[in-house]
């Protein structure tokens, strides 16, 4: 029975991620983005809960991708597609973009299962990361976007940037603890900190900047290393 639990939880984000991307085609981007928010918490604890139970199983780790393409490619990419069909209306093809969100996902979840690199650290935008950015700032930003002349362009110049950073080979803050010291962790805590306070700042739909932070500590992070290196 226990085998089950973490299978079971993984079921759960897909789901949610499901009924995200049935919102987004309406437009319903509150509820789609509380819906990925709940994905994404469900996707932290299948594997917390496979480890706990030790029940981890290749089927669990297939399963897991293929529940997070859906909840954190699908659906960001539905909301998106949502949104552009909203500023250009039923005529133009430009929306249909948005899945290139989808697809990106799809293949930056096929190259994490293969690569052992990634065991301490993520190579390339996290697809939870980049669910969380775009139905946060599709939430927060909607009137502003709508309003404003010749966004729609602006919004594809930021599809195609998350699509390359979800592939692209930069190694990227993961906030995974081997230990809970303050010497080994000060970055994590520090982000985890700065987090906090965008959060109370901005409410829930701050998630948006939240990641935005999350891309430029990582980025600092790699510079600080690199001239240590050298």
């Amino acid at each position: 029975m226990l085998k089950h639990i973490p299978n079971t939880i993984t079921c759960c984000n897909l789901i949610c991620g499901g009924i995200a991307a049935m919102f987004a085609f309406r437009a319903d981007y509150s509820t789609a983005f509380a819906l990925i928010v709940c994905g994404a918490v469900f996707d932290f604890f299948d594997g917390f809960a496979a480890r706990l139970l030790h029940v981890s199983s290749p089927v669990g780790k297939e399963l897991d991708s293929l529940a997070d393409v859906v909840t954190f490619g699908l659906a960001p990419a539905a909301i998106v597609y949502a949104l552009l069909r909203e500023q250009t209306g039923d005529a133009s093809f430009l929306p249909y973009a948005a899945f290139l969100i989808a697809a990106f996902s799809a293949v930056r979840l096929a190259k994490f299962n293969l690569d052992t690199r990634q065991t301490d650290t993520f190579i390339g935008l996290p697809t939870p990361a980049n669910a969380l950015f775009w139905s946060a700032l599709v939430l927060n930003a909607r009137q502003w976007l709508l309003e404003t002349p010749h966004t729609e362009w602006l919004i594809m110049g930021g599809v195609l940037l998350s699509c390359w950073w979800l592939l692209a080979e930069i190694p990227m803050l993961a906030l995974k603890f081997k230990n809970y010291g303050w010497k080994d962790n000060k970055l994590r805590y520090g982000f985890i900190l700065l987090s906090a306070l965008i959060l109370l700042w901005l409410g829930w739909t701050g998630f948006w900047l939240v990641i935005v932070a999350y891309a430029l500590v990582s980025l600092v992070n790699n510079l600080f290393k690199r001239r240590n290196v050298a």
